[in-house]
């Protein structure tokens, strides 16, 4: 053994990987001229444009409304869109086709379950069955243990002193070997020591089995890194749950050698488990299981540097042919956050421009010209409303966009009161040059990082946005004028450019990426727990009348 480091830091947050898909089906069509219809249900998603086959179920024989018993396991993504087809069968045979559905992975995460009816071929409707999945997160590392040791009466190991103890947890895997889970601090000179509480994440101390051997090993510290044996013990996480509330446990601290050696012997001290709290860890699929909408505001620069939107020169030039780099970057994004909203009306703003009736500059005006509801009908309706706003306004600046962070964070912050985990708010920024309130960019960004808001800000053309990485706190905290620095990191910045040859998909999964995280992040900080709304009321079993 060598040097004892400093203790563990506290358990990271969960990491968001794996869902579980459970599927049924009700009123299939029945192929079978004698019987009901066998059917199983194939699953695919769609990979680099091709259909691939994620799994398939069992066969239920002579059933129509099948409950299936096979869980399908998919990876998640919030910043893609992950397209399922689901197709029913008769038996292992892909000819006797009974209808097939697609919707995407975020519509069922958001949802929880998702009900859509089979069509067949050409469109048509499979008469009136229909195919219901339910989602669940796969859970395991989402939580951690606090644990607070102390010792005993240990054997004194020093000759002009007493021990300097430390105490060290593996955990004893399947195939017996031992991973060193955590190691206290080093206590000087007392035979008696209490250790600091510290945090483990449940799926490091026992890989979430609470029957899983634990042994725990008590060492007299040497600076030379000879440590001294003490004692160890045997325990489980079980066990230790014992310890919850007022009541404590304890283990006696045996050193073998001792045991057969010494007739008399007892142990080599005791230790002591003070107590135990168990702490959830939320992931961002249990806030969006629970209920937790994604509200997408989407921010566009009218400035005069984009050029004049009927020159095909200019970044807003609408060519029928073509999407412009505003579009290509609103839809990209868009497409992602619109599984997450329940109602799909998506704020649309504008800034740097002079708008009807008296062509005053505007930093802060809703795209459709409705000032009491700014929000369009779908991403579709974003775009709408952007190519019919295009010859009523005048371009013009300068590029601030201080005023709708600010407007969008007022929105938050009335969210934020409820203290729900009910609405996240994205804000994306399309802009074809580096802002000009730099400084009021800096404090809005501050004050909206403490509220339950991220902001996503692409660069569209070809400036230097040089100037704008500072407002991406990956290379530094990004303060305000007067200091403050940002509570949570919430801005990510990109210039599309660096995109223009990649499939669209690219710049979503690059911007998004850490929209999970920031979730958490914020309702970790607030202690703000997911809602918990009604579950799904269970289908009919296998049992049931067909």
């Amino acid at each position: 053994m060598g040097d004892v480091p400093e203790p563990c830091p506290q358990a990271p947050l969960a990491v968001l990987s794996k869902v579980e898909l459970r599927v049924s089906c009700k009123h299939l069509l029945d192929r079978d001229t004698l019987n009901k219809s066998d059917p199983c249900v194939l699953l695919l998603m769609q990979t680099q444009g091709q259909w691939m086959e994620v799994d398939r179920s069992e066969v239920i024989k002579s059933n129509l409304n099948p409950v299936f018993a096979k869980i399908f396991t998919v990876d998640y993504y919030f910043e893609e869109v992950q397209k399922l087809h689901g197709q029913a069968g008769v038996g292992t045979h892909d000819d006797d086709f009974l209808g097939g559905m697609e919707c995407t992975v975020g519509q069922i995460v958001a949802q929880k379950r998702v009900t859509k009816p089979l069509f067949l071929k050409y469109g048509k409707f499979a008469g009136k069955s229909t195919i219901t999945i339910i989602s669940e997160e796969i859970s395991g590392n989402n939580g951690y243990v606090e644990l607070a040791f102390r010792a005993k009466k240990l054997d004194d190991k020093d000759l002009f002193s007493k021990s300097d103890p430390f105490l060290e947890i593996y955990r004893i895997d399947d195939d017996r070997s031992e991973q060193l889970v955590y190691r206290t601090e080093v206590v000087k000179n007392n035979l008696s020591p209490i250790w600091e509480p510290f945090k483990v994440s449940l799926n490091s101390l026992c890989s979430c089995e609470e029957k899983r051997k634990l042994r725990c090993v008590v060492w007299d510290y040497d600076s030379r890194g000879k440590h001294d044996f003490i004692g160890e013990f045997f325990t489980t996480f079980e066990e230790m749950q014992k310890a919850m509330g007022e009541n404590k446990v304890q283990w006696d601290c045996m050193n073998p050698k001792y045991k057969i050696k010494k007739r008399n012997y007892k142990n080599s001290g005791v230790v002591v488990l003070l107590d135990l709290k168990i702490h959830r860890v939320y992931s961002f699929l249990d806030y969006i299981m629970g209920g937790c909408q994604i509200h997408f505001t989407v921010a566009i620069d009218f400035t005069a540097s984009n050029g004049d939107p009927r020159n095909s020169c200019s970044l807003h030039y609408i060519n029928p042919y073509q999407p412009n780099e505003y579009l290509k970057a609103l839809v990209a994004v868009g497409e992602i956050c619109q599984d997450y909203d329940s109602d799909k009306k998506f704020s649309a703003l504008g800034f740097g421009a002079r708008i009807p009736p008296k062509y005053e500059v505007s930093h802060d005006f809703a795209i459709n010209f409705n000032p009491d509801n700014d929000e369009c009908e779908g991403i579709q309706g974003v775009v709408e409303s952007y190519q019919s706003c295009l010859p009523k306004i005048q371009l013009y600046g300068p590029t601030n966009v201080a005023p709708i962070i600010s407007k969008v964070a007022r929105v938050a912050a009335d969210e934020e009161r409820t203290k729900e985990a009910s609405q996240y708010f994205i804000l994306l920024i399309l802009t074809d040059g580096v802002v000009t309130d730099m400084a009021d960019t800096r404090e809005a960004i501050v004050r909206a990082s403490y509220l339950p808001m991220s902001i996503i800000i692409v660069g569209v053309g070809n400036a230097d946005f040089t100037d704008m990485q500072i407002l991406d706190g990956d290379d530094g905290v990004l303060r305000s004028p007067k200091g403050e620095p940002v509570l949570r990191d919430i801005v990510q910045f990109v210039p599309f450019r660096e995109f223009k040859n990649a499939s669209p998909t690219a710049l979503a999964k690059c911007v998004l990426a850490e929209v999970p995280k920031q979730v958490v992040e914020y309702y970790s900080y607030k202690a703000f727990p997911p809602r918990c709304p009604r579950p799904p009321s269970p289908e009919p079993g296998l049992g049931s009348p067909q």
